[in-house]
């Protein structure tokens, strides 16, 4: 035991001399190399070696492998955006304008069966302008139409509200309230069961009509009187403001339909029912779709305000007037949106102009045009051209109300709006005698008239 405590000894001994014959390490300043005797940091000998050696740090090159900001460049966000996860905040375009448009077309499908693939687009444009109505000069009006009820025209209402800018939908409301709504703008009228308003027995209801006649251009105003007799002035309404309006078929005055996109809807097929339309789950879901709505009107507000989109065949005048908008927004949103919303606007502007939304002498002016398309001839006689209309089974010149058929008369008073009048021909084959009746080409002197050809170019689409 005694040997081991003295080797232990022996080893603690040479220790003890290596620690004592080693020279002591002396601790320099990282500034300036002096030795640090008598300072109280371990790395600096003085305040202001610390501080030089701090500021010499800041100037030095990055430590990120050259990746500082570049002076020369703008400012981005980041690629992968904190708590990505989340998904983009409310009122971000997050997606292009086709994608967008495309989810809210979905939406309305899930709720709506529409009579054909043209109607759920259109929805989703005229609810998307809506946002951006006060950057362009005219808004159309939406129609929705049905020869029923339950056909689904106050659903796509309903469903309006939770993605239009601003919306006030009722069912009735004074003209005064609406005048002083639009006092600050701008917002989307939602008219439902405008039947009622419109129909025999809704009373005088001109106020309204005028203010709906008026209000799709930006500049239109209407003029009032205000204040008691002592003080009374005349104050200038806005009354500019998309509108839709739903209600039975048959009673919407020709001047509003004529500023409007007009969808006829109809009940869905036994067998073939929509999603059950619960409005707090639509309201919850709506609200994302709106405020990206908003957000992409917002960056495309000045290209589709200054656009000129390209248009279908035959759509002219007020009718190309009210589809622009529509139309520009789709050529913003690309994809295959634009070709979408042509084949829209032929379907409801050329296709499926039905005779209840035409005037009594268009449509006779259009089967005159048939007519003489059939004959193959520029001349008919007054009497052929009443015969050949009475035989028209489907047609209404065989009974223009009280059991009475067109006449000669009837017929001379309805072409003479357009300029065409009955004039002495020539007859075409030899032989006959002189007619007197309608023709295609202009005659001058006791007999000027414009001819048929000339009202058909100007009041029916091509052929």
């Amino acid at each position: 035991m005694s040997a081991f405590i003295d080797t232990l000894a022996d080893i603690d001994n040479v220790i003890g001399d290596a620690a004592t014959s080693a020279p002591a390490a002396v601790m320099t300043c990282h500034t300036c190399g002096k030795p640090l005797t008598g300072s109280v940091s371990d790395d600096f000998c003085d305040e202001p070696c610390q501080t030089s050696w701090l500021a010499s740090l800041a100037e030095s090159s990055p430590h990120d492998g050259g990746q500082s900001p570049d002076e020369n460049q703008p400012e981005a966000a980041p690629v992968t955006p904190v708590a990505s996860w989340l998904g983009a905040p409310p009122g971000v375009v997050s997606r292009p304008g086709y994608e967008l448009l495309d989810a809210v077309t979905a939406f309305l499908n899930r709720f709506l069966r529409f009579p054909n693939e043209h109607c759920a687009p259109v929805v989703a444009l005229w609810y998307a302008h809506t946002h951006l109505a006060d950057r362009l000069y005219v808004t159309p009006r939406l129609i929705l139409s049905s020869a029923e009820p339950g056909s689904g025209k106050t659903r796509v209402l309903e469903i309006g509200q939770y993605l239009v800018h601003k919306p006030e939908m009722t069912i009735s409301m004074t003209t005064a309230a609406i005048f002083r709504l639009l006092l600050d703008g701008p917002v989307t009228l939602m008219f439902d069961e405008i039947d009622a308003v419109f129909s025999t027995r809704g009373g005088n209801n001109e106020d309204l009509r005028g203010l709906l006649n008026a209000g799709y251009k930006r500049s239109a105003t209407i003029a009032r009187c205000v204040g008691d007799a002592k003080s009374m002035n005349v104050q200038r309404f806005p009354v500019y403001a998309p509108v839709a309006l739903a209600g039975i078929a048959g009673h919407m005055p020709a001047t509003i339909t004529s500023r409007a996109v007009t969808i006829h809807m109809r009940k869905a097929a036994y067998g073939d029912d929509p999603e059950e339309f619960l409005e707090e789950d639509v309201e919850l879901e709506a609200a994302p779709l709106r405020a990206e709505l908003a957000a992409w009107a917002g960056v495309v507000a000045d290209q589709v305000a200054t656009a000129r989109p390209e248009r279908p065949e035959g759509v002219r005048n007020r009718a190309a007037e009210i589809w622009r908008p529509l139309l520009a927004l789709a050529e913003a949103a690309g994809g295959d949106w634009p070709a979408r919303t042509r084949a829209a606007c032929t379907h409801f502007v050329i296709d499926t102009a039905t005779s209840q939304e035409e005037s009594t002498g268009v449509q006779l002016l259009a089967a005159l045009r048939d007519l003489f398309t059939a004959q193959g001839t520029d001349r008919m006689r007054t009497a052929d051209i009443l015969s050949a209309l009475h035989a028209l089974e489907e047609a209404q010149w065989s009974d223009m109300g009280d059991g009475k058929a067109l006449n000669p008369q009837g017929l001379a008073r309805e072409l003479k709006r357009y300029d065409v009048k009955p004039v002495v021909f020539e007859p075409l084959n030899p032989g006959e005698k002189a007619g007197r009746g309608y023709v295609t080409f202009t005659t001058n002197g006791a007999q000027a008239q414009t001819g048929l050809a000339d009202a058909w170019r100007r009041y029916l689409p091509p052929v």
